[in-house]
């Protein structure tokens, strides 16, 4: 190992904020490019996420609400615009939580399992389990 101290360069201005606290507009939005089909699936996360929102395709006045309340959880600046690491933010989180509420495989083979053997399901079934009930089965 060298003795030598190393040279770090330093950020070219030290005062700019790094991208994800970068206070978002409609330039920096426009610079992810979200098409119709993007802009919905933004809104079907914010909702998942409980910033529910209608699934439009268009950023309208309640769109750029759920945005800003979505921000003002996370610590960013309250704009109501996405720049490309909250869009960022907003995928992985919305990804996590999707993931999350998947059942496991234990879960899902239960539920196959149970939905075959179970035996008949609707009305019929329905019945069927308050007559079992009533004579101990």
């Amino acid at each position: 190992m060298s003795e030598t101290p190393r040279q770090v360069s330093a950020p070219a201005d030290d005062t700019a904020p790094t991208a994800s606290t970068d206070e978002a507009s409609q330039q920096s939005e426009d610079q992810i490019h979200l098409t119709r089909t993007k802009r919905r699936d933004v809104q079907r996360r914010l909702t998942r996420l409980g910033f529910d929102t209608k699934s439009s395709g268009k950023f309208d006045d309640q769109t750029r609400d759920a945005i800003s309340r979505w921000q003002e959880s996370h610590g960013f600046p309250k704009t109501g615009f996405l720049n490309q690491a909250q869009h960022q933010a907003l995928l992985n989180e919305s990804a996590d939580v999707a993931e999350d509420s998947k059942p496991d495989r234990a879960e899902r083979h239960h539920g196959r399992r149970h939905a075959r053997g179970g035996g008949i399901g609707g009305p019929i079934g329905a019945i069927g389990h308050v007559v079992g009930g009533l004579f101990g089965r």
